[in-house]
């Protein structure tokens, strides 16, 4: 019986002419090929995107109404920050010792009910038009760490563009962008046994190792029967350099391993998945990650890990919904406020941006029956906070009826936001990219950057 085993380290040219890897079990393909045709030069800047799937509550968190009927009136109190006027949510308290550095846009307002269609609103700045209850739609355009992926073209250290920790938006796609503009995904880096991604030959370890040529060219031809319908394997030599620098080089190993990083910072973030989400997010971004999203809903480890989809009965919770929030919001403040913190103490806070929203608000007043009280999905209102980029800190753009409902002062919608993103990345919003028809396609059709923070 023959035995199979890998002689050692494979030469640059054998390399180049395997053509297949993985990068953390995802196929290289996925992220590199046919990025030599991005042709755009490197920017510098970057954003790290908390997403609260499922849709945080404006009343729980950042727009509270004390003075509202009980009906609607939040079970948390406000309580000040070091700005002057601007109260948050009394489980904030990290947060609200520097409200000098963020600001919140408590207008933003959209459509879409639905947890797919608002993330799709959110994420890529496209209304579906044809909205689906049933939160199964899949994205018709990429979203916005696709297109930085695109625009900013591979990066000179092979880090990658767009991160996804610990898993990518189930509801967006890189769709004509090309496959290789979808986020990468890292998982979680809170688990005791999480080490840095590295790059690692995907094809023969089955049969031959790596002397089965065979196995490794059939595998490329299947890989561009899968993806290259549309020309995504363009190229190709390119993008085996590229697999090849990002393998040799440490850059990429050392932006991911947090153990570099020194142990009270690590304690400061927090011990679980928020916080070290957030230090490698700030690590990533720092590295020159162009977007970095950090999407945690993992409601079987508890309910500080779950989703904010806080309606009666979601995630098998009974009760009021409230006490789950409670339970959530210590880890996010914690985490949120020290990533913030990290980012102005090292001079970052031109360079990276943070932003942090969900794809709706909630219902503005309670719902009742026997399994116990929450909050439905609500899109007339939400607040979202954004911080760095270079924007105007300690402000609050916008605002709300006295219940929460709806818009009264400077409505803003998520196109809004996300330019004021692209501002940030330098990324031109009212430019086009060819769909798959090869009609031209705005980044976004609307929406402009908010003059207030700029």
């Amino acid at each position: 019986m023959k035995t199979s085993h890998c002689a050692g380290p494979v030469p640059r040219r054998e390399f180049l002419q395997v053509g297949l890897l993985a990068l953390g079990g995802m196929g290289l393909s996925d992220i590199f090929a046919a990025r030599a045709a991005a042709g755009q030069s490197r920017r510098d800047t970057s954003v790290i995107l908390l997403y609260l799937h499922g849709g945080p509550s404006q009343l729980k968190t950042y727009d509270l109404k004390p003075k509202a009927p009980i009906e609607y009136r939040s079970v948390f109190n406000p309580i000040p920050t070091n700005v002057p006027g601007l109260d948050i949510c009394e489980l904030f308290p990290r947060q609200a010792k520097i409200a000098d550095k963020f600001s919140l846009v408590r207008s933003v307002h959209h459509t879409m009910s639905s947890h797919t269609d608002g993330g799709i609103e959110v994420l890529t700045g496209k209304t579906p038009t044809r909205p689906d209850p049933t939160s199964t739609s899949k994205s018709e355009h990429p979203d916005i760490g696709s297109i930085a992926s695109r625009v900013h073209g591979p990066h000179p250290d092979a880090i990658p563009r767009y991160v996804a920790i610990p898993r990518e938006p189930y509801m967006t796609r890189p769709t004509y962008l090309g496959v290789h503009h979808g986020a990468y995904v890292v998982g979680d880096p809170a688990r005791p046994d999480y080490k840095p991604p590295t790059l690692q030959l995907a094809a023969g370890r089955d049969a031959h190792g790596l002397d089965d040529r065979r196995s490794l060219i059939h595998q490329l031809d299947r890989l561009r029967g899968s993806f290259d319908l549309r020309g995504s394997l363009d190229g190709m030599d390119k993008f085996r350099e590229l697999a090849f620098d990002m393998l040799t080089g440490p850059s990429v190993a050392a932006a991911f391993d947090l153990t570099k990083e020194n142990e009270q910072l690590r304690d400061r973030y927090g011990r679980n998945r928020w916080g070290q989400a957030c230090l490698l997010a700030r690590r990533l971004a720092e590295a020159g990650t162009s977007v970095v999203t950090l999407y945690i809903d993992t409601p079987k480890d508890g309910p500080e890990f779950s989703n904010w989809d806080d309606h009666i009965g979601n995630n098998g919770h009974p009760g009021h919904f409230a006490q789950y929030v409670k339970a959530r919001l210590p880890y996010m403040d914690e985490a949120l406020a020290t990533l913030i913190e990290d980012i102005f103490e090292r001079g970052l806070d031109r360079r990276i941006m943070v932003a942090v929203l969900g794809e709706f608000g909630r219902t503005p007043r309670l719902s009742h029956n026997a399994s116990g009280t929450g909050r439905d999905h609500w899109p007339d209102a939400q607040t979202v906070l954004l911080s760095g980029g270079g924007l105007k800190m300690g402000q609050v753009v916008g605002a709300t009826n006295s219940k929460a409902e709806y818009p009264t002062e400077r409505p803003c919608t998520p196109k809004d936001i996300l330019a004021t993103i692209y501002r940030h990345l330098g990324i031109d919003w009212q430019a086009t990219f060819p769909d798959f028809s090869g009609r031209p396609i705005h980044i976004l059709g609307e929406g402009s950057p908010i003059k207030e923070l700029i």
